[in-house]
């Protein structure tokens, strides 16, 4: 059973492996295909801007032929030059933002090389592997562990109980050999260590709430009874 569970394990882990190497790239290519459409659309917000420059600045030309006294030539030449200075800092960030979609737009590239070599593996592995998980299943199925075997014999409510006890303790099982709880060194009412002696039965310690047996302490120092870890 454990080879069984091994394998599908491994044929879990291989198949969640690729489909979780897919969704990273495919989330990652969402990010960048937004930041590359955001980066266009700036981009292109100050490619407009330049256009509109350009056409002011010729305004301003015109104005500075037009001009007929020193102080309308002296307001259109500062116009002008402030409207090239406006212009040179949105010609620098076209120039930034072009670089920087060039270098998304690469990164997109890459991404979608490496995700479609993952869809690939995906196709060619996928049904191989679920058709060998599903064989792997129905053997599993077709088997029962001896702690399956085991468990039908306890009584439902001790089982559900000693389940829920493995999630709490580094052991759910103790014994006794002479009236105290081996786990927690707590003394046992004197009836529940009588009928566990008397009887080949099972109970549940008062102060610690694990599950314990009965040892005859020639047998427990025997070596041939010890706690089981749960």
């Amino acid at each position: 059973m454990k080879s069984i569970s091994d394998k599908l394990g491994e044929e879990r882990t291989t198949l969640a492996a690729l489909t979780e190497g897919l969704n990273k790239l495919e989330t990652k290519l969402t990010a960048d295909r937004a930041h590359l459409a955001q980066t266009e659309k700036t981009k292109g917000e100050c490619q407009l801007e330049v256009r509109n420059m350009t056409n002011q600045i010729e305004h301003s030309r015109e104005k500075l032929n037009r001009s007929r006294t020193e102080r309308e030539s002296n307001a259109a030449q500062r116009e002008m030059e402030e409207l090239r200075k406006l212009l040179k800092d949105r010609e620098d960030d076209v120039q930034k933002l072009a670089g920087e979609a060039d270098g998304v737009h690469a990164q997109i590239t890459t991404t979608e090389a490496q995700a479609q070599v993952i869809r690939g593996e995906l196709a060619a592995q996928k049904d191989g592997i679920e058709s060998k998980m599903a064989e792997l299943e129905k053997q599993k199925s077709g088997k029962e562990s001896p702690r399956d075997v085991l468990a039908k014999r306890i009584p439902p409510v001790l089982y559900r109980r000693y389940e829920q006890l493995r999630g709490k303790r580094v052991y759910a099982v103790t014994r006794t050999t002479d009236g105290t709880c081996k786990a927690c060194n707590m003394g046992l009412p004197p009836q529940m260590f009588h009928k566990l002696r008397r009887e080949p039965t099972i109970d549940q310690c008062p102060s610690c709430n694990r599950i314990i047996y009965y040892v005859a302490p020639a047998a427990a120092n025997d070596g041939k009874a010890s706690k089981e870890e749960g």
